[in-house]
């Protein structure tokens, strides 16, 4: 929600986005056992990508399909929270939108290994 403070701008409103960005990182690693994993596949890959890369796109095509996937868990949690907040009872749509965000990870995990996967292929075979 929009603060309608007028002086909630620039530094201060960075300083509290950033700050709910690393509190909303902290819950769903809390909460998130899939994140929790990506994080630990993050941290083995992303280094990687700087020894398995060999120019500077594809290290970031590397790194940024590592990210994409985190920051897709990321918002697909967000949608569950969203849903489970509006009720415990089933529901065709509340289902369809948790089904929907769980392809939108899926989807990125191919993207993941099809950038590793051609690269690795492009510097090996």
């Amino acid at each position: 929600m929009a603060n309608p403070d007028p002086a909630y701008k620039g530094l201060r409103r960075l300083v509290s986005a950033t700050k709910n960005s690393i509190t909303g990182l902290g819950v769903v690693w809390r909460n998130e056992e899939a994140f929790r994993l990506e994080v630990l596949l993050a941290a083995i890959l992303i280094p990687s990508a700087f020894w398995l890369g060999e120019t500077g796109v594809e290290r970031a095509l590397l790194i940024g399909s590592v990210l994409v996937v985190m920051i897709t868990e990321l918002l697909n949690t967000a949608v569950e929270a969203a849903i489970d907040r509006i009720g415990p009872e089933h529901h065709e749509l509340s289902g369809r939108a948790k089904d929907i965000g769980s392809a939108a990870v899926f989807l990125s995990l191919v993207l993941g290994g099809v950038v590793w996967g051609l690269i690795a292929w492009g510097r090996f075979a």
